[in-house]
């Protein structure tokens, strides 16, 4: 089981959001560059993260996004929710048809890991990563790289948007 590229980069792109919130709304085009995702592909992340209210759009010279609601209050979980990712750990998505239509031997060990981690994301916040020194550091870094116009942040993450 892992989560995979949809729910990590929502993840990260919500975190940058939080992160740089205090300079008003947030473009796409910054957390790409910062984030090494590419733009089609963060444009249709944030159509479902918009859809969840998670994030408010602002139009006009100037705009970009906003958190729909106080980071404190956006969960791990709430972000790879939105996203529709899920974290099954069962072979049989959680239908209880792993072998031969039936249930198998450990379907509900893999079930009970599959909430035990929603419930772990679920008690992490957008607002406890923000408080992170080695989040913050991170970010100071990546925003030194924006501001001087250097690309070579991540170019390894960049993806293309029919991965979607």
């Amino acid at each position: 089981m892992r989560l995979t590229t949809k729910g990590r980069y929502a993840v990260t792109a919500m975190l940058d959001l939080a992160l740089n919130q205090d300079v008003g709304p947030i473009s796409l085009a910054d957390i790409s560059e910062r984030q090494g995702i590419s733009l089609s592909y963060l444009e249709q992340l944030f159509s479902k993260l918009r859809r969840q209210k998670l994030v408010t759009s602002v139009r006009g010279p100037g705009g970009g996004y906003r958190l729909g609601r106080a980071s404190q209050d956006i969960s791990i979980a709430d972000v790879v929710d939105a996203v529709s990712e899920s974290l099954d750990a069962t072979r049989c998505q959680g239908k209880e048809g792993c072998q031969q239509g039936e249930v198998c031997l450990t379907h509900h060990l893999w079930q009970d890991l599959s909430l035990q981690i929603h419930d772990f994301l679920s008690d992490i916040s957008l607002a406890d990563l923000v408080s992170r020194r080695d989040i913050q550091a991170v970010n100071l870094r990546q925003n030194r790289y924006l501001r001087e116009g250097r690309s070579d942040i991540d170019e390894t993450n960049t993806i293309a948007a029919s991965q979607v």
